[in-house]
This record gives C-alpha cells, sequence and structure tokens, in this order.
C-alpha cells in the first residue's frame, strides 16, 4: 500500500446551522501529536470544502477520513428508493440526486430533499412523523453496517432514521452534498482507484479508532484530558497541548487521526474480503473494517 505524509480526520455534523459545534478537524504528520485545526468562530462544511480543494490543489499526500456514511442501503431491496422511479443507480448519481434537489438550501442542508414527496416515503422523521417505507425497528442497512454487526466490529444506525441522538441519517446526508460538490477532486475509497500521489478520501467510524485505542464497548466516547491521554498512548502517539474543551468531537477527530496513521499501511484494510466491486459502487465501505 502507497504511504501518506499526514493524516486528517473529519468529525461531521448534520446540524442545519452553519457552523455546527460538532465539526471538528483533526490532523497528524511524521512526528509528533495530532492537532485541532480550529478556524473562528467554528469551522461550516462550506470551510471544509474549501479546505479539501485546498489539498487537492497542492496533491499533498494526506488520508482524509470523514466520520458519515457515503452512501444508502442498496443491496437489500435492490435500490435505494423502491417504488420511485428516480432512484439512483450508484453512489455518485445518489450524492448528485440529493444535491441537486437539495441546491436551494443554505450550508449543505437537505431539507428540501427530505421533504420530497418520494424520498420523504423512506425516512424516520422528528415529530413521530414515519414515511410509509421507513423499514421497522432501526431501519436499513448497507452490507458493510450488516458485516460490522455479524462480526462485532461496530454497531452502526441506519441512515433512514433521523431521529434521536445516536442518528447518523442527516450528518451523512449533509456529506453526500459535500462529496458531490468536491467534483472528482480528490479520490474517494472504494468508489475511485488509490492514486499513487495526492490526497485520499475514506469513509471511518470513529468507534473502531476508539476501540484500537482502549476504550471499552458502549463507552468509547472521551470527554477529559487524562481518557485523551490513555488512548493516544495506546496508539504510541503523543498528546497534543491542552484543549481549550475536550468534548467528543474534538477526542474522537485526534485519536481516529492517530489511528489512521498507525493502521494506514495494512493492505487488509484495503482489501477487505466482503467488499465487491459492486458493493463498492453502490454503497461503499468503512475503512478498517475487514
Amino acid at each position: 500500500m502507497r504511504n501518506f505524509s499526514q493524516f486528517a480526520c473529519i468529525d461531521w455534523s448534520g446540524a442545519r446551522t452553519e457552523r455546527p459545534r460538532g465539526i471538528a478537524v483533526a490532523i497528524i504528520g511524521p512526528e509528533g501529536p495530532p492537532a485541532l485545526l480550529s478556524p473562528e468562530p467554528r469551522w461550516s462544511r462550506a470551510d471544509v470544502l474549501d479546505w479539501l480543494l485546498g489539498h487537492a490543489a497542492t496533491q499533498r499526500d494526506i488520508l482524509i477520513g470523514f466520520d458519515l456514511s457515503m452512501s444508502l442501503p442498496f443491496f437489500d431491496r435492490q435500490a435505494y428508493f423502491p417504488e420511485w422511479e428516480d432512484s439512483p443507480f450508484d453512489a455518485k448519481n445518489l450524492w448528485r440526486q440529493i444535491d441537486g434537489l437539495s441546491a436551494d438550501d443554505p450550508h449543505l442542508n437537505v431539507t428540501s430533499f427530505l421533504v420530497h414527496p418520494q424520498a420523504s416515503r423512506h425516512f424516520r422523521h422528528g415529530q413521530g412523523r414515519v414515511g410509509d417505507l421507513f423499514t421497522g425497528g432501526s431501519g436499513r442497512l448497507r452490507a458493510v453496517e450488516r458485516y460490522q454487526r455479524e462480526t462485532r466490529q461496530a454497531n452502526s444506525a441506519s441512515c433512514f432514521n433521523l431521529v434521536g441522538a445516536a442518528q447518523v441519517g442527516k450528518s451523512s446526508l449533509t456529506g453526500m452534498r459535500l462529496l458531490n460538490q468536491l467534483d472528482g477532486a480528490i479520490p474517494i475509497w472504494p468508489f475511485d482507484p488509490v492514486p499513487e500521489s495526492g490526497p485520499v478520501i475514506v469513509e471511518i467510524y470513529t468507534t473502531i479508532a476508539a476501540l484500537a485505542a482502549g476504550q471499552p464497548k458502549g463507552r468509547s466516547k472521551v470527554r477529559d484530558r487524562a481518557g485523551l491521554k490513555r488512548a493516544l498512548t495506546r496508539l504510541d502517539t503523543p498528546v497534543p497541548s491542552r484543549l481549550p474543551r475536550y468534548d467528543d468531537h474534538s477526542t474522537d477527530a485526534l485519536i481516529t487521526a492517530a489511528w489512521m496513521k498507525r493502521s494506514a499501511a495494512y493492505p487488509a484494510l484495503w482489501n477487505p474480503p466482503a467488499l465487491t466491486d459492486e458493493i463498492a459502487q453502490k454503497e461503499g465501505w468503512t475503512f478498517g473494517v475487514v
């Protein structure tokens, strides 16, 4: 597998505000501790897009992990949106559809997509609203999410569920708008081949990094300096200077960037046996799930 000189983790957010508190960006280089990149007053999703395009322009050898799902389930129903004749046929067209239907929404929000009369049928919305095609229980899962659960590597939630503190649907959908607007400027694994140089984006799940750093299952979040030190020490990584605050968005990003640096050279992570070419194009995969 190719080498990278830097590693970054982006903890993402689906909040409707311009500058959500939930966005955190951490980066680590060949030496030293990971560091938070903290623009004032806070990151916006547009800021992150500009930051990515800057790396595309300089062709820096950086591996960038996004904590979001990069597609929706397809293979369980052989469609992203059954009964919708405009349902896309692969992930990149899904990104294009979501971004197009949300074009008038500010800050990469997806309000217009979620109220579309066909799209809305598939989601569990807030205030007790449930689409008539939302699958009961926790919602539909991608192949990688079912595999994570079967092998007990993680316990991902369905992107079709938009309710509750653990929901990941809104952040993933806003992330898909960003991926579409990158317009191929940075290759995204496994949808694109990994180039010999330059930046690459992968989907990550910060809980996988936290477990590798010694956090117990079900209590993976770190919210103080002592916990961050324990986790980074487990990953053979120095601890950064005192942070302004020890929220789990910041610590998730720092720990995951350090984990990516330690793990990215393992060929098995880039070639999981359950990942087929068709899964790669329609649903993607979470880096670190083998």
